[in-house]
């Protein structure tokens, strides 16, 4: 039987790839066009707004925090499919390719997810929902600190654990956020 844990993040990580299904369907793998670099900047950008809301106490644009957050989630599978795709992979990619593309990743950051919470004993459970934006955007320095360093680390965990990271806590904030408002 699965356990509270696993059932919420699956619930929210369907949540993600539903929105991402259609988003593939309305404009296609325009991504495409985007280098990882500049996708790395896009999940900044998100981030940085989440935390802008989170400081201010207000927003003035009507998307809210949870739909920043599925967007850094799925931006960071975008940003994986980027990193494997050959340089001369066509710009538009088949829809199933991609939704499967998209499962493999997200399994494989579940997988994560359920080894880190077995040796961490779930303690996301007691952070703060600031400190998931907070560890997303120390994340994203160490991201574009490698890619500066053109994908080069010396003892450091490289760009996908590093996106796999960024990728639980956005789920581990969307589950604490369902709490929240539930």
């Amino acid at each position: 039987m699965e356990d509270k844990t696993e059932k919420q993040y699956r619930e929210v990580v369907k949540r993600c790839r539903e929105l991402f299904e259609k988003k593939t369907k309305d404009y296609g793998t325009a991504w495409r066009i985007l280098r990882p670099a500049s996708l790395t900047d896009q999940i900044f950008i998100k981030a940085s707004r989440i935390r802008s809301i989170e400081e201010k106490g207000q927003q003035k644009v009507d998307e809210g925090v949870e739909a920043e957050y599925v967007g850094i989630y799925n931006y960071c599978i975008i940003t994986l499919m980027q990193l494997e795709l050959p340089l001369d992979a066509p710009a538009e990619l088949d829809p199933a390719d991609v939704m499967l593309h998209y499962d493999r990743h997200s399994d494989a950051v579940y997988d994560l997810m359920r080894a880190k919470n077995h040796d961490y004993g779930e303690a996301w459970r007691l952070m703060r929902i600031p400190t998931f934006t907070d560890l997303i955007l120390m994340k994203l320095a160490r991201i574009r600190q490698i890619e500066d360093n053109a994908g080069q680390t010396l003892v450091s965990e490289g760009l996908e654990a590093n996106y796999s990271d960024i990728m639980n806590y956005a789920i581990f904030a969307l589950i604490r956020l369902g709490e929240a408002n539930s």
